[in-house]
């Protein structure tokens, strides 16, 4: 994996989200891997992270081997995208979209 994404668990998810987003906003894709829409926009999250490197992080939280994050940040379908920043959500998007209104979602909130 790319070093601006990043592998969530429980246990890293406050330093890797939390304290990060206070230097340059988080990027999470909360999703499964049963999930057809999140596998297919995990590729392209992915591509835009690489692209933006420097500017934003990517990180990645499969909702079943984490629900008790998936719960606190109220997931109740995937694909669930949230952009954190100093702390705290800022924006988010539910499902598959396109690339262009992704790099749309993230110019807005740079």
């Amino acid at each position: 994996m790319a070093e601006n994404i990043i592998e969530l668990n429980e246990k890293n998810f406050q330093k890797e989200v939390i304290e990060k987003s206070h230097k340059m906003p988080v990027i999470v894709d909360f999703w499964a891997n049963w999930c057809g829409p999140c596998r297919m926009l995990g590729p392209v999250l992915e591509k835009v992270a690489h692209e933006y490197k420097g500017k934003i992080i990517l990180a990645k939280l499969s909702t079943e081997e984490n629900p008790k994050k998936a719960q606190e940040y109220d997931i109740m379908s995937i694909p669930a995208v949230k952009m954190f920043r100093d702390g705290k959500v800022i924006d988010e998007f539910i499902g598959l979209i396109p690339e262009s209104a992704i790099r749309t979602w993230i110019d807005r909130n740079l």
